[in-house]
């Protein structure tokens, strides 16, 4: 009877069949989760610059009106960000997206109107099903409006 436990575990101990499956079985969770956190930042890092794209076209576009006389409003702005940002190239989701454009509390240029837009977007979370919470990415531009110079 011995003999036959000895045998026994000494052929257990020698066949590497189920090893392969064993180590995946510790190993392959957390690789999983490290490629799924390295795809979730490169997001972040996408979605950071189409905010900074989003609110230098938003400047484009206030400064361009502001020097051809038309006078935008904090609101008008706002809107059109909020337009640019769910159109191509952007296509953000409207739930996702909240945007303000405000006047600054100081002026620091004089002769000119400074307003700041802040873009702030929930990023697609990939790590969800491990109960890590979905980042979000904040951007804040100052906006300068300058009349154009009589000539």
């Amino acid at each position: 009877m011995k003999a036959l436990i000895a045998r026994t575990l000494s052929r257990l101990r020698a066949d590497t069949g189920g090893s392969v499956f064993v180590e995946f079985a510790l190993l392959g969770p957390a690789l999983l989760v490290m490629m799924f956190g390295v795809l979730q930042v490169g997001i972040a890092f996408q979605s950071y610059s189409a905010l900074r794209s989003l609110s230098a076209d938003v400047a484009r576009y206030a400064m361009v009106q502001y020097q051809t006389g038309n006078t935008l409003s904090n609101s008008q702005l706002r809107t059109f960000a909020r337009n640019q940002a769910l159109g191509a190239p952007y296509l953000m989701t409207s739930d996702r997206l909240a945007i303000t454009v405000e006047d600054a509390d100081d002026q620091r240029v004089t002769g000119a109107k400074e307003v700041e837009i802040s873009v702030t977007y929930r990023i697609y979370n990939m790590m969800g099903f491990i109960g890590i919470e979905g980042p979000t990415v904040d951007y804040v531009r100052p906006i300068f409006l300058v009349e154009e110079a009589a000539a």
